[in-house]
């Protein structure tokens, strides 16, 4: 090894510990690689910036953009709609549907978008044949992911290595290259999940949205959401006295939240104390605090304490206040926080969440269990469930905000409500052009997709706020970041280092061991890092593996694409499954057992299936 390429793979060892430690965002971890190739001078300015002119990442903007305008035309969500009126009650007919149309989906469209869309509805239906969600979510979660196995642009990886197989000046894959096969391990899946799959799912509660409507779907019994959030214990009454200096002060002038870390809910006046108080309403930052009025607050004891001491405040017996606070105004829901959410890393205080959405944060799930810390003080992380209170209006003004929160279970007339409905004939004739386009490779992949990111906005399917905001930047920021490792790697001989390993340990049991060896090597690392970064450095690691054989690089980069789709072993292993952990009620040991036996199967058809397609 030269020193150049012990400091490389220091380098690189060092970017794949933070991208399992989960410490820092992926995108930035990337640009820290970068500039640490650029400062010991391994990599020219040149070559440290290639990766952001790269036709990769201009693919995969243009690619966000016309998922946004499917999505932002109600595309998707009719197609939900028409799954919830036609798959019954039956459980094996509903993940069949389910799968079906979400990898039809996935096959062109963000898989972490459709499963953000799928997933309110998946619950509904669940909870209305009287099953867990957990049976159904995560043969979602996996179905997108299959999905994605199904065309070029199904998901980054499939791109990553064509575009291998065009820097070395062969033919790239063509649209559908990806299909016969993608169909294979499709089928694999389906039948699994039906036959095996469902049986390994444990059966687990998810807490989901409830109101005293019957309109209002996905109901789960309020104690349910209480336990799980832990809030029984935390509800509290309090009665302003008349020395009260909170009296005749707005809720946004006294600050409560900040100031105690208390959680005003609902409000009962009480003018006339030798009557019964007037009914509760919801609270908005503007409603003004009376002498003797009731306040329905949450918090812990201490913090309520405090409150009532400091502020004259008396504390009254809570009467299971705790299984009163939904009403026909007032609403109690999980919020799910998207990958593109723009409270990640932010606190309730940074973002003014009351002042901004007019609700109320009572918790916070990480990983399935409650935090325990200051809420107002904690940052937000991709996958956390927030159990959020306030009127329906104002839940419905959160749902709108479909790039930062995905709401799970909300009311039926919520679930119906795409923005430009009118358009989406536009959008969905925007897509087929751009897929005839690709297919028979009239122009460039990268000007074919731009083209059709470009009509969605100029037709009006989605505005230019709207399309920057479908974007997924980590995403983006993170495969630029990365290509320049792998050219790092090249240059300095590490490609080749890696190349030979692999040759000399599985090469010399002929290519199909070596195929086995790359499966192996992709798949375990898309269980901890992202699969596009997997795939970035991999690609080239098969390339130069297969001239070392003298074999096709065809099949070899057909192997890592379809294993790097494969991340079905962790909840960390791809944003749909972090997506589904709460939802499902799913432990982190879950997923491996589901997920593993299901890799297996797909590797081992894998070596199969892809030799039959692309002969080594």
């Amino acid at each position: 090894m030269t020193p150049d390429m012990l400091l490389v793979f220091g380098i690189l060892a060092v970017t794949i510990i933070l991208f399992v430690s989960d410490r820092l965002r992926l995108d930035l971890i990337a640009i820290l690689a970068l500039l640490a190739l650029l400062l010991t001078e391994v990599l020219t300015l040149d070559e440290a910036l290639a990766g952001f002119s790269d036709p990769i990442v201009l693919i995969i903007a243009g690619l966000f953009i016309v998922g946004g305008g499917l999505f932002q035309t109600g595309v998707a969500n009719k197609l939900g709609s028409w799954l919830a009126r036609v798959a019954g009650e039956n459980e094996i007919t509903m993940i069949v549907l389910i799968m079906i149309i979400v990898a039809i989906l996935s096959a062109f469209i963000s898989s972490t978008g459709t499963v953000a869309v799928f997933l309110p509805i998946v619950v509904s239906l669940a909870l209305n044949a009287k099953i867990s969600p957990s049976r159904l979510l995560m043969p979602l979660s996996f179905a997108s992911l299959l999905g994605g196995m199904l065309t070029l642009i199904g998901t980054p990886p499939n791109i990553v290595v064509s575009d291998q197989l065009r820097d070395q000046g062969l033919a790239p894959f063509d649209f559908f290259a990806f299909t016969p096969i993608g169909l294979v391990m499709f089928a694999i899946g389906v039948v699994f999940m039906v036959f095996a799959g469902r049986y390994l799912i444990p059966e687990r509660a998810s807490t989901q949205s409830t109101g005293a409507e019957e309109e209002h779907t996905a109901q789960t019994p309020l104690n349910d959401i209480a336990t799980t959030y832990q809030l029984p214990g935390n509800m509290f009454r309090l009665r302003l006295r008349r020395s009260s200096p909170l009296t005749g002060l707005t809720l946004a002038q006294a600050d409560l939240r900040n100031r105690y870390y208390v959680n005003v809910l609902e409000k009962q006046a009480w003018p006339d104390r030798y009557a019964d108080p007037l009914p509760a309403h919801p609270v908005t930052p503007e409603t003004v605090l009376e002498t003797y009025d009731i306040l329905h607050v949450q918090g812990t004891p201490e913090q309520i304490a405090r409150l009532a001491r400091e502020q004259a405040l008396g504390v009254l017996p809570t009467n299971g206040d705790e299984d009163r606070i939904m009403s026909r105004e007032l609403g109690l829901v999980e919020v799910l926080l998207t990958p593109n959410s723009r409270l990640i890393g932010q606190t309730l205080k940074d973002v003014h969440f009351r002042r901004t959405y007019g609700a109320t944060v009572l918790s916070v799930l990480r990983m399935g269990k409650p935090l325990e810390t200051d809420l107002a003080e904690t940052p937000f992380q991709f996958g956390d469930t927030l159990l959020v209170e306030g009127t329906w209006v104002s839940i419905d003004r959160l749902l709108r905000r479909r790039q930062d929160f995905v709401v799970v279970g909300q009311p039926r007339e919520m679930a119906e409500a795409p923005q430009r409905t009118e358009r989406a004939s536009i959008a969905i004739a925007i897509m087929l052009g751009m897929l005839l386009l690709l297919t028979f490779q009239i122009i460039p992949t990268a000007v074919a997709v731009l083209l059709a990111a470009a009509a969605m906005v100029l037709f009006r399917c989605l505005s230019m706020e709207e399309a920057y905001q479908s974007m997924n930047w980590e995403s983006i920021v993170l495969i630029a970041g990365m290509l320049p490792i792998a050219t790092a790697l090249q240059k300095t001989g590490g490609i080749d280092f890696i190349a030979n390993g692999l040759t000399n340990s599985f090469g010399t049991f002929g290519p199909l061991a070596l195929m086995l060896g790359l499966f192996l090597l992709t798949s375990a690392f898309s269980q901890f890092i992202s699969n596009t970064a997997t795939t970035v450095l991999v690609a080239p690691i098969a390339y130069q593996a297969a001239l070392s054989l003298d074999v096709s690089a065809y099949p070899l980069l057909m192997t890592v694409a379809i294993a790097a789709s494969t991340a079905f072993a962790t909840p960390i292993a791809s944003p749909v499954n972090t997506l589904i952990l709460g939802p499902g009620g799913y432990r982190f040991g879950d997923f491996a057992k589901v997920g593993v036996p299901l890799q297996v199967l797909i590797m081992l058809a894998t070596l199969v299936v892809v030799p039959f397609f692309f002969p080594l």
